[in-house]
């Protein structure tokens, strides 16, 4: 991840938002450690959904939510890399009359993550970047 990050900065996502047979677009997600602090970003699928983003916290179906998830839900406010431009964001979950119309969207960007949701007991949280 990374290289992926650093091809992407450096590039002004000309290397890295598009990923060879994955109908999705990547981001970076910016955000900061909820216990430790530290700065990090994840480079993350995306989907459009008018002018908000949507990022789907699968962990590739493992048991517990990632990492980015919980510190977004400690800071939700922060910004995202698309392409080249810089966007500041909030964050908050999908809601559930909202989350069937975005999961088909996700999973029409990557169908991978119909095979996550089997592998796990956990409801994959949506999280939807606002513009602020």
């Amino acid at each position: 991840m990374g290289a992926h990050t650093f091809l992407y900065r450096r590039t002004g996502g000309r290397l890295g938002h598009s990923i060879p047979g994955v109908r999705g677009k990547m981001l970076l997600l910016d955000h900061v450690g909820a216990k430790s602090g530290t700065k990090r970003t994840s480079p993350l699928l995306y989907v459009d959904d008018g002018r908000d983003v949507v990022i789907v916290a699968s962990k590739g179906g493992f048991p517990k939510h990632p990492a980015w998830y919980h510190n977004l839900m400690a800071q939700p406010d922060t910004s995202v890399q698309i392409g080249s431009e810089v966007r500041q964001v909030h964050a908050r979950v999908a809601t559930p009359e909202e989350r069937e119309r975005l999961w088909s969207k996700a999973v029409e960007a990557y169908r991978g993550y119909e095979d996550y949701r089997a592998r796990t007991d956990r409801e994959i949280p949506l999280v939807v970047l606002e513009p602020r």
